[in-house]
């Protein structure tokens, strides 16, 4: 069995942590630069703000005190994941991290009655620990404790925790789960589905397997099974990603080239640590510029570049320095830069790297993996104490408009909260 433990809300629950005030109010945080809606709270939510609204729509509300509003604080939200997934680390001899607020704990071999009493010690001790509030969703499949968790988090009467541990309950949970709703069908695929008839989860299990593979291939095959109650998915099957882009659109616009390479070396930087954290290496890694297209009286200048490597990497000096030739070689003064990104591409497994012969780079590039390494463990807690020196001083979210950012109140010794 699996138990998929999900955070609610998980960015305004990590601000009412520190912030009870905040509690039952209506409450959403914005992107970088303050940019758009990208977490609310169920009574945001119920006053009819979507997903990805514009801040300024939404700035009425906040002016006249009925919305309250937060920028993302991620070094807040990273610490208060860690936490997280160090509680539930104590419940299960194996804990897959999912995303920053989720997770499955592997629960082979544990009777259904023993789990139910599991997944209420664990909503009491986060909640009580970490201050944030959890739901769980037990079911002998991923997908399946994924349908669960999406119950337990709708229903009150479930007291966090749904179980999945018979057909019927399979099949009801099934038939009452849109389509769009099911983990690893995705909002490209649920249209084609809905035009073929295939409005809930229960619609599509009881299609044939030779009608799902013709569709969707291996992976939609996966997900029926998945469904079916037959579990296929497992940690090391996830579908790696093809490309991992970082990219910020500045506070104000940028024409120097120092300061542009400077911004270009972190997201760079935040590159090859994605990669690491999935144990995978990038062949080629790309760079675009961008300059503010809303000004119509500025010169308008949107390049970009690729630069491939002679064997995949992952660490950071390598990807950097890559990345720092580019924008030399795209960068044209005069023009003034909104937004700037880069771009790895051609990701592979690292652990089947295709060495290069007559690699005369060879020590260097193992001292630098091995650097790279020592970062990692050095920045666990998601700050920047470790850097190359062609990167900007201090956290990499510098520069960023955060003008509703609350403190850092569990990583910054200046921000601790204040108890009068």
């Amino acid at each position: 069995m699996f138990l998929l433990v999900d955070c609610n809300n998980f960015f305004v629950s990590c601000e009412r942590a520190f912030q009870p005030q905040l509690e039952g109010k209506p409450v959403v945080v914005l992107s970088n630069n303050d940019g758009c809606v990208v977490a609310r709270s169920n009574e945001s939510k119920a006053m009819g703000i979507k997903m990805g609204t514009p801040f300024f729509k939404v700035r009425p509300l906040v002016d006249s005190g009925v919305l309250h509003v937060r920028s993302s604080n991620y070094t807040l939200y990273g610490d208060l994941s860690a936490r997280v997934m160090s509680i539930l680390r104590e419940f299960a001899p194996k804990l897959e991290i999912y995303s920053i607020d989720e997770a499955f704990l592997v629960m082979d071999g544990i009777p259904v009655d023993r789990l139910i009493p599991i997944a209420r010690e664990i909503i009491r001790r986060v909640r009580r620990w970490v201050g944030i509030p959890v739901s769980v969703g037990i079911a002998p499949t991923r997908t399946l404790a994924k349908v669960a968790n999406h119950f337990a988090k709708r229903y009150p009467g479930y007291k966090g925790v749904c179980v999945i541990d018979t057909d019927e309950k399979r099949r009801k949970a099934l038939n009452l789960t849109p389509i769009d709703d099911v983990w690893g069908i995705g909002w490209r695929s649920a249209p084609k589905m809905v035009k073929a008839g295939i409005h809930t989860a229960a619609d599509f299990a009881e299609r044939p397997q030779e009608w799902v593979q013709e569709r969707m291939g291996i992976i939609g095959v996966r997900t029926w099974m998945e469904l079916r109650g037959i579990p296929v998915i497992v940690e090391e099957e996830r579908e790696r990603r093809q490309t991992i882009c970082t990219s910020r659109s500045f506070a104000d616009m940028i024409s120097d080239l120092e300061e542009l390479s400077l911004r270009v070396s972190d997201f760079a930087a935040i590159c090859a640590r994605k990669l690491r954290d999935e144990g995978s290496v990038a062949g080629t890694v790309g760079v675009f510029l961008m300059s503010n297209r809303f000004r119509d009286d500025l010169e308008q200048y949107f390049p970009q570049d690729l630069e491939r490597f002679d064997v995949p990497t992952s660490n950071t000096s390598d990807i950097v320095s890559a990345a720092l030739r580019i924008t030399k070689r795209i960068y044209r003064g005069g023009i003034r830069y909104k937004k700037a990104g880069v771009i790895v591409m051609d990701i592979k497994d690292g652990r089947y790297v295709q060495p290069d012969l007559f690699d005369e780079r060879k020590q260097e590039r193992e001292k630098n993996d091995r650097i790279s390494r020592i970062m990692d463990e050095v920045n666990v807690t998601g700050r920047q104490y470790l850097r190359l020196a062609v990167q900007r001083p201090g956290h990499y979210a510098d520069g960023i408009r955060m003008e509703h950012r609350s403190q850092r109140f569990s990583t910054d010794w200046s921000e601790l909260m204040e108890i009068h």
